[in-house]
């Protein structure tokens, strides 16, 4: 297989909020796989007892450091989905998944999860 249909998919996860007890965490430090192909990028987070409502944003940094936002998924809405990309929320399990699907070389960059709380004290 040549190295030119071969994509690198990084991740890196990223948290922000009101400075308390949020966080992200990923399981895959890189994924490779191919053009046309679909892959699953997975992220875990950590809310404060008090965070009942919150964003969850996905973003790629392309190798010249530009950030291009993908999607985001509210904690009360259902999957989100925007063309290629697609969320499984697993709210419950503190999960959520990012799906790309036809997989192009462009899609080759480093991804990054952030949490975001739209409500600290209820």
């Amino acid at each position: 297989m040549p190295l030119s249909s071969l994509l690198w998919v990084f991740l890196a996860f990223t948290f922000s909020g009101s400075g308390v007890a949020q966080s992200v965490t990923q399981d895959q430090p890189h994924i490779v796989s191919e053009v046309g192909k679909t892959v699953t990028l997975n992220c875990r987070y950590e809310t404060s007892w008090n965070v009942y409502k919150y964003y969850i944003f996905w973003y790629k940094q392309l190798p010249s450091g530009q950030m291009t936002y993908l999607i985001h998924q509210y904690s009360d809405d259902g999957n989100a989905r925007d063309g290629r990309y697609s969320v499984n929320f697993q709210k419950a399990h503190k999960s959520i998944s990012l799906t790309i699907s036809a997989l192009e070389l462009e899609d080759s960059a480093k991804y990054f999860c952030a949490l975001w709380d739209s409500q600290c004290w209820k």
